[in-house]
């Protein structure tokens, strides 16, 4: 059994998240997890833990307040593992004793990652180890700066390590009790956790790329794609937040310069991240909706955010402005747009648009009207795109709705895609060609 497992790259994938999950939610059910000496109970310790390793940032109790020590580390611990991918962390254990890893390893390595080939597979796990590493660690260096005056020397360093995690991670847990909200106009820390959350929403190999080839146009279409799009998404978000909100209550009393950057700030986060330096009970309709569309396309693949990604949204974009020119095939850079790819894209926009339809009715039914639709739409899109903003409705969740989150938590980290074909995964047969047919759409 064990053999034939190994062939399903998708499916280890899956399973490897679910041992970390289950894990971290026997650990975090322990009495010494928690500040009063409780156990917290093993749906919410669950809830917890897929929220840390699937690296969403919902949450049932006050990280800040609820968490021991330990009950902190154990979360840190699974936003690092979930972060980086479970694969590629359990890869350091053969490498710290310079054992070879095998072929088979590597084709679930090169799944995880969402490598094209296995050649040169091991060198990019390293790469993106010592990467995050280093990122991560002048991202805690920066916000040492802010978090030391404040909270002291040790305690100002912890914060400092576990945002700075947090935020690379895109996972959005935080240990001052309200997010970013009274840092609205620190420059400082806006530009510090924003800019984690945007390298760690890239992707690794769009950043190998750039080190290796340094010049915009000698880049892959992938990553051309990647950074396009990223940085269209993140000046529309901007506006779009600045222009919803500018003289609303939720920025009341902030100067043009903390509204800029909260704009930029909720732009940046609310795709992927869950921080927000904004009231989020507070902000207009307008504002819930755009959040949910930054949220549900999400960041980009083998990065660490969540939601259908980047590309996904590129190719049917482009795809849909070729038909209405009247082009044959989908093109951008220069470069066509393979149909298996734009096949892809489909299965996994119709995928997750049911995910969350479906997914939303349900917990319309069990709640039973206790939630405005649009509340339970927010919670379920920020689920589902690993985001963990909300709008004060978690905690007040019942058991049953709990579960459809944890559900959408994990199918959003690992895939709903990678999961099907994990599950079904049959060997491709011959099948009889038949002649084209004719179907008039729109």
């Amino acid at each position: 059994m064990i053999k034939n497992l190994k062939k399903n790259p998708p499916l280890v994938i899956c399973l490897s998240f679910l041992v970390l999950i289950f894990t971290g939610a026997f650990l975090l059910n322990t009495k010494i997890a928690s500040v009063n000496g409780e156990r917290i109970g093993f749906i919410n310790a669950l809830f917890t833990a897929t929220s840390a390793s699937c690296v969403t940032g919902l949450v049932v109790v006050n990280t800040a307040e609820y968490w021991s020590a330990f009950g902190k580390f154990i979360i840190i611990a699974l936003i690092q593992i979930g972060g980086l991918g479970t694969m590629v962390f359990l890869s350091l254990i053969p490498m710290i004793f310079h054992r070879r890893i095998g072929i088979v390893e590597r084709r679930i390595l090169k799944e995880q990652v969402s490598y094209d080939t296995n050649k040169g597979i091991i060198k990019l796990v390293i790469y993106i180890i010592k990467f995050s590493l280093v990122v991560e660690f002048v991202g805690a260096i920066l916000l040492s700066f802010k978090f030391i005056p404040q909270f002291g020397a040790i305690e100002g360093i912890l914060f400092s390590i576990f945002h700075s995690i947090s935020a690379f991670c895109n996972a959005g847990f935080d240990l001052i009790g309200n997010s970013l909200m009274d840092y609205q106009s620190d420059f400082l820390m806006t530009f510090t956790i924003s800019s984690l959350i945007i390298i760690g929403g890239l992707g690794f190999a769009v950043f190998l790329e750039i080190y290796r080839e340094k010049k915009f146009k000698n880049l892959s279409l992938h990553s051309k794609t990647v950074i396009t799009i990223s940085a269209i998404l993140l000046i529309l978000g901007t506006f779009g937040f600045f222009l919803l909100e500018h003289n609303q209550v939720s920025m009341e009393g902030l100067d043009m310069k903390g509204k800029l950057l909260t704009s930029y700030f909720m732009s940046a986060s609310s795709r992927t991240a869950g921080f927000n330096s904004l009231d989020l009970s507070k902000i207009q309709e307008g504002s819930v909706i755009l959040t949910i569309i930054l949220m549900f396309i999400g960041a980009s693949p083998a990065s660490t955010g969540g939601g259908i990604k980047t590309t996904t949204f590129a190719v049917l974009l482009f795809s849909t402005i070729s038909v209405l020119r009247g082009d044959e095939e989908a093109e951008f850079f220069h470069k066509t747009i393979p149909y298996d790819v734009l096949v892809k894209s489909l299965c996994i926009f119709f995928l997750a648009s049911g995910l969350v339809i479906f997914s939303s009715l349900g917990l319309m039914i069990i709640e039973d009207g206790r939630f405005l639709y649009l509340d339970i739409l927010y919670e379920i899109v920020s689920a589902f795109g690993t985001v963990g903003v909300t709008r004060g409705i978690t905690s007040d969740l019942s058991t049953a709705s709990k579960m459809i989150l944890v559900i959408l938590m994990y199918l959003g980290r690992v895939g709903a895609a990678t999961l099907g074909i994990g599950i079904i995964n049959r060997k491709k047969k011959k099948h009889t060609k038949y002649a084209h047919g004719k179907i008039i759409v729109g």
